[in-house]
């Protein structure tokens, strides 16, 4: 129940904050976690270097006691290709957090470790996944 009420939350918090960014372009859309004091601003780029506009970023964190408390956010980008996602926790199970980001057919990765680098900025550059083995 708590975990749904996060999610639902940050849903909430995220979709005038979106609306806002895309009005006004320099506004980042903030996701609130709740669960402690670390963020990452991340910004997504394509391969020609340019920012991503409506990528989709997205998180699962397993934190707490034996990762009994979890997480999963999701967040679009704004016409800037940033996005920000605070209230993380210092201490997650298995580091680092792995924002996975998409736009249509292209994908990235960006790892943060919240317990080294508790305010942290990264890029996600999108490419096309390479083709997997038929084996």
């Amino acid at each position: 129940m708590n975990r749904s009420f996060r999610i639902l939350c940050s849903i909430v918090i995220a979709v005038p904050l979106l609306s806002e960014g895309q009005t006004h372009n320099e506004k980042v859309p903030v996701i609130q976690g709740g669960a402690g004091p670390c963020s990452v601003d991340l910004t997504v780029m394509g391969a020609d270097g340019k920012p991503v506009y409506a990528a989709t970023v997205k998180v699962h964190i397993a934190y707490g006691f034996g990762g009994m408390r979890r997480l999963d956010l999701e967040a679009g980008t704004n016409s800037d290709g940033k996005v920000k996602f605070a209230g993380l926790p210092v201490r997650v199970q298995r580091p680092p957090l792995e924002f996975h980001a998409s736009k249509d057919e292209f994908e990235g990765v960006a790892a943060f470790d919240p317990s080294t680098e508790c305010q942290a900025k990264h890029d996600i550059t999108l490419e096309k996944p390479k083709a997997r083995d038929g084996h």
